[in-house]
């Protein structure tokens, strides 16, 4: 499939409801679950019982969810080496769905009463319940959110469709957080301020049917592109490998690091809100007005991403993140039942955290080619398991320490905010805001001293992976060449030989050998028959594989890949046959030289180990018109290297 710049509104909608219902339902799944368990599942009339039975399932749901943590790299690397008509991604979205939103409305029943009847048969059926359901949710995930390399090589674009991904994601989760007490306390069979089993139930089966039907929907409607750049000759297979590819990308682990401490933190806090509304304050349905609020913060925060990612670097945008975030952190301590202080604390806390979730997703996605260049292999899914991976090791951390705070500060079934004794007032508050703004520190720290991944930088790694792009053609592709051919200029100007340009890929000829043009206008044309193989996002590049046999890299300037496309117009499609002499790209050379950049075009025989002598036909220096002959290429059977053999004009 071609690699297009931008998706269809249809694409773009579909995968923008997919993150809706993935985020409603991690929400479900990370906060209100664990809050259905502590306040309504077990009601056995003993509250030692109760408690206890509290605080083995809480237990093994962090345990599990660890363990699952074990399973992520692999679960990646499985859906990597995924080949099907569909894709990589869209198998897995679809499945994972389904399975993990069946299982999860599972859970928000007490299973006929089976605690009741064998407390040890029900802890054994929930956990594989449990298990089960998280890992085909983590295929889901992992799947998801892995489809945004495949959709565009290009930062600014990968950006935009992350930005409207994450809208949807931000409404889908915080619509969760304002329906959750109203729609449990409609849904209940009888009046009672936090719900009962059966408004639980039904607020979960209709969380459970959006997650599954938007997962369907992103496999019907997205779909994956094709992009040569992004192909691997071969998986990474094993326990060592896999390890490796993620431990050779160090970029890679260092966000990770930070982005660990920061979810640990954000994730004990965002849990214990609904408690803290319901406990401390007495006002669980003013936690729909928080949540609210947060929703269109969150909109605001992501839709302000873009515009503040071309002003400030990705890393003082992270730390102006946590600052804030630590200053709502110190008014929420002090805020008490004051509900307008509440409520501006607790925004202050969450403003900043779509934001964040963009600047690690942009880092992270933006090391799959950082690891590429590093390591010559290409890990999508593997590398990008790490967020998600991330995401549940907090939410793991925060179901364990919610589930035991309740317990400690007497927050269980039957509770009132007027039971809630100041003793435990206080170890509930040290927990959700003392700990949390430690994590924050150290996610700082880590992400400035650490993380040197800016776009800049990603785009230099880009155009290094986009001058190595013939490279894949090797001596087990089945490209044919025999005989002399004849290799055309693509371009009019002064010619140059390759050594003279000022690039050390190129110049030392570790691409291929060719040739360099100092241009004189704009029109890049095709030097022979051939079909298009690589369109560039930045239409600073094309890559043919000529009927001829010959694989040729047209580059045009050096460092242009920092325009991001401005001042370039591609006028051919991946794949797409074209004829000797037809346009390929135009560019305007001012926009270049205004850029201080360097403008000149090199061309390049990527399979130059198929020809045993490559000649240049014309004299260095020389005006040349295009579609004059420059190179000679010969098939003779002859032992002598390129280098030997490349032998200047006369």
């Amino acid at each position: 499939m071609d690699d297009k710049k931008t998706m269809s509104k249809t694409a773009r909608w579909a995968y923008s409801l997919g993150a809706f219902g993935n985020d409603a339902f991690f929400a479900l799944l990370s906060g209100y679950l664990i809050m259905f368990i502590t306040s309504h599942l077990f009601n056995t009339g003993n509250a030692e019982t109760d408690a206890k039975m509290i605080s083995i399932i809480t237990m093994t749901i962090m345990i599990l969810r660890i363990v699952e943590l074990f399973i992520d790299p692999f679960i990646g690397n499985a859906i990597d080496r995924t080949k099907t008509r569909w894709g990589h991604f869209r198998p897995w979205v679809v499945a994972g769905g389904t399975v993990s939103s069946i299982i999860l409305l599972i859970l928000f029943t007490n299973m006929g009463g089976l605690y009741k009847k064998n407390a040890l048969l029900y802890v054994i059926v929930f956990g594989i319940l449990y298990i089960t359901m998280d890992i085909f949710y983590s295929f889901k995930d992992v799947g998801f959110w892995s489809m945004l390399p495949s959709l565009s090589t290009s930062s600014r674009e990968r950006e935009k469709t992350a930005s409207y991904a994450r809208i949807g994601s931000t409404v889908g989760q915080g619509l969760v957080g304002v329906l959750v007490m109203p729609a449990a306390i409609f849904f209940s069979s009888k009046a009672t301020s936090t719900g009962d089993d059966r408004g639980w139930f039904i607020f979960a089966l209709i969380v459970c049917l959006i997650a599954l039907l938007t997962a369907w929907g992103v496999g019907i409607f997205t779909r994956e592109n094709h992009s040569e750049i992004r192909e691997n000759k071969k998986d990474t297979k094993g326990i060592i490998a896999i390890f490796k590819a993620l431990s050779g990308n160090d970029q890679l682990m260092w966000v990770a690091l930070a982005y660990l401490f920061y979810c640990v933190a954000i994730y004990i806090t965002n849990s214990l809100e609904v408690y803290y509304f319901t406990y401390i304050m007495g006002m669980p349905k003013a936690f729909s007005i928080f949540s609210t609020i947060n929703i269109f913060l969150g909109i605001i925060s992501t839709s302000l991403f873009p515009i503040l990612s071309k002003k400030i670097t990705r890393k003082t945008l992270f730390s102006c993140c946590l600052g804030l975030m630590l200053i709502g952190i110190a008014l929420f301590a002090v805020a008490g039942s004051n509900l307008p202080l509440v409520l501006l604390a607790a925004s202050m806390f969450g403003f900043p955290q779509q934001m964040v979730f963009l600047i690690v997703l942009m880092v992270m996605t933006d090391s799959v080619e950082y690891g590429q260049l590093k390591l010559g292999h290409r890990d999508e899914s593997l590398a990008l398991s790490i967020r998600p991976l991330v995401d549940k090791f907090g939410g793991a951390i925060s179901n364990g320490v919610v589930g035991q705070i309740a317990i400690i500060a007497g927050m269980t079934t039957g509770a009132t905010a007027s039971s809630i004794t100041a003793a435990g007032q206080f170890k509930f508050k040290l927990m959700m805001f003392g700990l949390p703004a430690v994590m924050l520190i150290i996610a700082v720290a880590v992400f400035r001293a650490k993380v040197i991944l800016s776009e800049k930088k990603h785009a230099e790694i880009v155009d290094e992976l986009e001058k190595t792009w013939g490279k894949q053609f090797d001596k087990t592709d089945d490209t044919q060449v025999s005989g002399e051919i004849a290799v055309p200029t693509p371009i009019s100007g002064k010619l140059m030989n390759l050594s003279s340009v000022k690039d050390q890929t190129f110049s030392s000829g570790s691409v291929g050998q060719g040739f360099a043009i100092k241009p004189s206008d704009g029109k890049v044309l095709a030097p022979f028959d051939a079909t298009v193989r690589q369109v560039f996002t930045t239409r600073h590049a094309v890559g043919l594989v000529g009927d001829n046999g010959v694989v040729l890299l047209i580059h045009i300037g050096l460092g242009t890949v920092k325009l991001k496309g401005t001042g370039f117009v591609s006028y051919v499609e991946q794949g797409q046959k074209v004829k000797k002499g037809q346009e390929l790209i135009e560019f305007w050379d001012p926009t270049i030289k205004r850029a201080r950049l360097d403008d000149t075009v090199i061309v390049v025989v990527t399979n130059s180990d198929k020809f045993s002598t490559i000649q240049m036909t014309a004299k260095a220096g020389q005006s040349v018109q295009a579609e004059d002959n420059i190179l000679e290429l010969k098939t003779e059977p002859e032992k002598e290297t390129i280098a030997d053999n490349l032998q200047p004009a006369n």
